[in-house]
């Protein structure tokens, strides 16, 4: 239960987050990272990642309630949190401090990691 639990939830909050992104790349992008001007090609980046991440939104869901691919679906949830958090982490060493909710987003991508694998290692 837990992890169908954890997938489902996943699922929500990479959904809510993909859809700020994407939907409105202008809106997002001067309400929270304070870009007033958004260049076509930024936009163009924001609406590829938030389909990319609705695809793997679903895959999660879609594992909620699918035995066999609930593990791999964890699986990713730890590969894609720790691939974000080390490249935000890059470019907090290489750019400096970005918006604050670039920060939070490391901050939850993070704490993501250890408990999808913990998660990841209890028996079904």
């Amino acid at each position: 239960m837990l992890k169908k639990t954890f997938l489902v939830t996943a699922f929500v909050i990479v959904s809510i987050i993909a859809l700020l992104y994407g939907v409105s790349p202008d809106w997002f992008a001067n309400t929270f990272l304070g870009i007033a001007d958004l260049d076509l090609n930024f936009a163009h980046i924001l609406r590829a990642v938030m389909c990319l991440y609705l695809a793997l939104g679903l895959f999660w869901l879609y594992s909620a309630f699918n035995d066999k691919l609930r593990n791999v679906a964890i699986l990713t949830t730890i590969l894609f949190s720790g691939g974000l958090v080390i490249g935000r982490l890059m470019s907090f060493v290489v750019d400096g401090l970005p918006a604050p909710l670039l920060i939070l987003y490391a901050v939850m991508e993070l704490a993501l990691v250890p408990v999808a694998y913990w998660l990841y290692t209890l028996p079904e």
